[in-house]
């Protein structure tokens, strides 16, 4: 990438910025590409194998941590953020009725890899129609990009003990976004932590998963269990996955800064075909056609057939087990795969 010269940098910047907001987005910032800080905790939570089975983790070497091995030519890093906590959301109710599915509030709309992505590209073109060609890149969790160090040095947050980022004013219900480029436009300051003495994620945690402030062992994570582990779900586990089924929104329901958390505006991310308190008797009884139909467009749609009725097998196992879990649970069995089935057997041998 050949960087085009800019008659005022700090201008531009101010520009990208409004155009951001114009967008849809709640706020942009730009860092530097130095991430010598992030590096080394990269590599220990690596080393300590708390990625678990996500081998794309380590599988990108430096290229994670050194932006401008990942796109040469990288000199800043333009980081966004966007709102996609549902309005009147009723999580902790839900999470407290066991017949009923728990789903992570991100997902309960659109996959948002794609809107953001599109936002991303448009702000680009802004940028391209004032200043002509420059070299850049968006992301959308779509490569070995480090976003929250990096949002945390554009200043859009800081990341708290529970790994996720945090804004003062408007708590940490939303998605990042990235665009490299070649533009050599003036930093912003980094966000502070105020985390304090607060411990309320930690000790939320269902499972423990964070051993210690800012340490996800991804392993015990819940959103890891249900969404990217493939095979079959610790039995010591299961019975503190409750009724999630996909994700887990515990250390972000316990952070006091999100009461200053705002809904979206976004209407995609609004939730569809009633994810937002559904019956698990129902979804368990989801043939693979209605599934891949029902979530079109979702991002749960990703972890498959067999994921989706694992993780409700265990959540059924966790409910009362009433005459209609039960039967829903006997439905599944004869055509459940060999994985599905372990879990549906667990569950029935748990009442």
């Amino acid at each position: 990438m050949a960087a085009p010269p800019t008659a005022d940098p700090a201008l531009l910047t101010r520009q990208i910025k409004q155009w951001a907001l114009e967008l849809g987005f709640q706020q942009a910032g730009i860092s530097d590409i130095d991430l010598d800080q992030a590096e080394p905790q990269l590599l220990e939570w690596l080393a300590n194998r708390y990625h678990g089975e996500m081998a794309y983790m380590a599988r990108h070497g430096t290229r994670r941590s050194r932006p401008a091995e990942l796109v040469a030519g990288t000199l800043r890093v333009i980081s966004v953020r966007l709102d996609y906590l549902p309005r009147d959301d009723a999580a902790t109710a839900l999470l407290a009725n066991p017949t009923h599915g728990y789903i992570a509030r991100y997902a309960l709309g659109r996959d948002y890899h794609k809107l953001m992505r599109r936002k991303l590209q448009q702000l680009a073109t802004q940028i391209r129609a004032q200043l002509g060609d420059f070299g850049y890149r968006p992301f959308v969790d779509s490569a070995p990009v480090m976003e929250k160090p990096l949002a945390e040095k554009a200043g859009l947050g800081w990341q708290g003990k529970h790994t996720n980022l945090v804004n003062r004013r408007d708590g940490g219900w939303f998605f990042l976004g990235e665009l490299y480029t070649d533009l050599a436009l003036p930093v912003d300051t980094p966000a502070e932590n105020h985390c304090g003495r607060c411990r309320a994620c930690l000790d939320c945690c269902p499972t423990a998963a964070l051993v210690a402030p800012y340490q996800l062992d991804a392993r015990r994570c819940i959103s890891y269990l249900t969404i990217e582990h493939p095979g079959a779900i610790p039995v010591e586990l299961r019975p503190l996955l409750g009724n999630r089924i996909y994700g887990c929104d515990d250390c972000l329901l316990a952070c006091p800064w999100n009461r200053f958390a705002k809904p979206t505006r976004e209407a995609d991310f609004l939730p569809r075909h009633g994810l937002e308190r559904p019956r698990l008797s129902a979804l368990l009884d989801w043939r693979e056609e209605e599934f891949l139909q029902r979530l079109e467009g979702s991002p749960i749609r990703r972890i498959g057939f067999q994921r989706w009725q694992r993780n409700l097998a265990v959540a059924l196992g966790n409910s009362p087990r009433g005459a209609e879990e039960i039967a829903a649970l006997q439905r599944a069995l004869p055509n459940a795969s060999a994985l599905v089935r372990e879990h549906l057997l667990w569950a029935l041998c748990e009442g």
